[in-house]
């Protein structure tokens, strides 16, 4: 691994990458699926059987259920062994989060804790800290949580108005203020507290739940992911130690953005393998459930369901995994016994927020998709609560909250591909400059279908080429003012998401095809074809809004006719991929591709 090239993060937008140099779930090792077999069937026999309870807030499952995972070493992945932990890879930590997720509320509690409510700790966390603390919080003795928002900063987090101000002895800081929706705020031991030293310095603290001034609100009644504890912590002259600053004074940033990056990473895992489970219940329903005499699966009307969303999941998987297998390369090169070991690791994880953010948006709004389907194809039976549809609708609506929203996503993937060519770390104008000579250049785009997937990685060159007309294009018209224009920004966005997930999933594709049998070679190119589709309807709609938004006359009309040539996609045979995906996908009565 340490051979091998690194990839930059946000790259891939001017970058042609091999389909050997992608990490996709057919690479996971013995090891990997042994863990993720042994998670499966944790949370198949210890904490789905308690869903009920745990959806009415009977904590004492909640307890034993984490206490379990801390027995299995699952709250201590990360950690290094200096540390006491296992020092597994980000793939490991990805695929535990996606068969957590089949546990419900249970998977909120799980994912706070083992991402923000322990990462802090680990990172930043001095000797005495981790010392006095992590073990606890490995073990499940302890719960994390981790205290950001309040009631009047959320996306603004640096807004926030939590005071801090040094005692006279010099022994404590006497903090002031109220965090928001606080996950595990009810059932933590040990929360991660920013608040501003004398209303300046923003500075994370790691706070005892037992502290004196630390109360806890009462529980949020939530429209989803009930069983899960939220409240406020409210800061009433609290007194926090000294040698509980985490980090140094000042740098409570550093420990926030860098936490959420990863955090956003996982949460595009956690949704993933909602979209899963949510999948597996639908088409089982779709196959008991008869109209006419005849079980709905067999139906256009819902096949074509069946088929989208199988296509969609793909991708989906495709992105969680080329990501994290990306970053896991890049952390591999950090030498382990240096002494700034974590300030090197997290330098690695900064460079990929835009591989971070993407897959936290697109696999949200994939299982925002799935979940809705699933619903439809209960019919009104997914209305009420005896089936799960109706409990995987409700709960999948916060992930599109969570980590930042992902209208924050978005802004930041454009924000960080302009943030490196201003820097000189990207080629941003060369390469805008190249793609205006290939609009201006009149294109015969012939395609190749002796190359395997010829027609969709053509659309992914050509999607690259219009994301750098539509960049130049801004940047040209609105300079240094372009940050500020933030529906020219998610219309890039949502273009350059599209891109990554086209060719993460084409990648992997072309990577898998030659192992499989004849039959799943024609349902993995059907699955492709139909992702391949809709990626192209939804990066021309975004691009037309983006044209739209930045040129007028002759330039408008240019960029449009663009659009039309590099949006341009023969799906001929559509049809008849979608029925052979839906008909493999119901025959296997889950998602089929692992």
């Amino acid at each position: 691994m340490a051979d091998k090239e690194i990839v930059k993060g946000g790259h891939y937008l001017i970058a042609e990458t091999s389909c050997a140099d992608v990490f996709t779930p057919e690479d996971f090792t013995d090891e990997h699926r042994q863990m993720g077999d042994t998670v499966a069937q944790f949370i198949e026999n210890e904490i789905i059987p308690n869903t009920d309870e745990i959806e009415k807030q009977q904590f004492e499952h909640t307890y034993s259920g984490m206490e379990k995972c801390g027995e299995l070493g699952m709250l201590m992945m990360e950690a290094t062994e200096e540390d006491g932990g296992l020092d597994l890879d980000l793939v490991s930590a990805m695929l535990t989060n996606e068969k957590v997720s089949h546990g419900g509320s249970f998977a909120a509690t799980y994912t706070a804790h083992t991402g923000i409510g322990t990462l802090p700790l680990i990172y930043y966390g001095n000797a005495d800290q981790k010392e006095r603390y992590l073990g606890k919080l490995m073990s499940g003795e302890w719960i994390g949580a981790y205290c950001l928002t309040e009631p009047g900063s959320g996306s603004d987090a640096l807004g926030a108005q939590a005071s801090a101000v040094l005692s006279e002895d010099g022994k404590h800081y006497i903090l002031n203020g109220t965090k928001q929706f606080i996950t595990n705020g009810g059932i933590a031991g040990l929360y991660t507290i920013f608040a501003k030293i004398d209303r300046e310095h923003f500075t994370g603290f790691l706070v005892e739940r037992d502290t004196e001034g630390l109360i806890v609100g009462p529980e949020e009644k939530k429209l989803g992911i009930k069983g899960s504890s939220t409240t406020q912590i409210i800061l009433d002259n609290c007194k926090v130690p000294v040698e509980n600053l985490l980090g140094e004074k000042g740098k409570g940033h550093k420990i926030a953005f860098n936490v959420l990056n990863i955090g956003r990473l996982k949460l595009g895992a956690s949704t993933l393998g909602g979209s899963k489970k949510a999948l597996k219940e639908g088409i089982k329903y779709a196959n008991e459930r008869k109209q006419f005499n005849t079980p709905i699966s067999r139906f256009g009307a819902i096949g074509e369901k069946i088929a989208d969303l199988t296509a969609h999941i793909f991708a989906s998987e495709s992105v969680v995994y080329r990501a994290a297998g990306i970053i896991d390369d890049r952390l591999a090169r950090v030498e382990k016994t240096s002494a700034n070991y974590y300030d090197e690791y997290l330098v690695g994880i900064e460079e990929y927020a835009v591989e971070c953010a993407i897959p936290k948006v697109f696999c949200s709004d994939v299982l925002a998709r799935v979940v809705d389907e699933v619903v439809q194809i209960h019919g009104g039976y997914g209305f009420v609560q005896d089936y799960p549809a109706e409990r995987f609708y409700r709960d999948e609506r916060i992930n599109r909250i969570f980590e930042g929203t992902n209208e924050i996503n978005r802004l930041i993937i454009p924000g960080m591909i302009l943030r490196k060519a201003m820097k000189g770390e990207m080629p941003i104008q060369a390469e805008a400059m190249k793609a205006f000579e290939a609009l201006m250049t009149p294109g015969f785009d012939e395609i190749d279908d002796t190359v395997l997937f010829g027609r969709e990685k053509a659309l992914v060159k050509n999607l690259k080429t219009l994301f750098l007309i539509l960049a130049g294009a801004g940047v040209r018209k609105f300079m240094d003012k372009l940050a500020n224009e933030q529906e020219i920004l998610i219309a890039s966005a949502n273009l350059a998401i599209q891109i990554y997930a086209l060719e993460s999933t084409v990648l992997r594709a072309e990577k898998i095809h030659a192992g499989l049998s004849d039959r799943m070679q024609e349902v993995l190119t059907s699955a492709v074809k139909i992702f391949a589709f809709d990626a192209a309807e939804a990066a021309a709609t975004a691009a037309k809004k983006g044209a739209f938004f930045v040129e007028e006359g002759d330039n408008l009309a240019m960029i449009l006719s663009g659009v039309r040539r590099f949006t341009k996609y023969d799906a001929s045979g559509l049809l008849g991929a979608k029925k052979t995906l839906a008909a493999a996908a119901c025959e296997g009565e889950k998602y089929i591709f692992n």
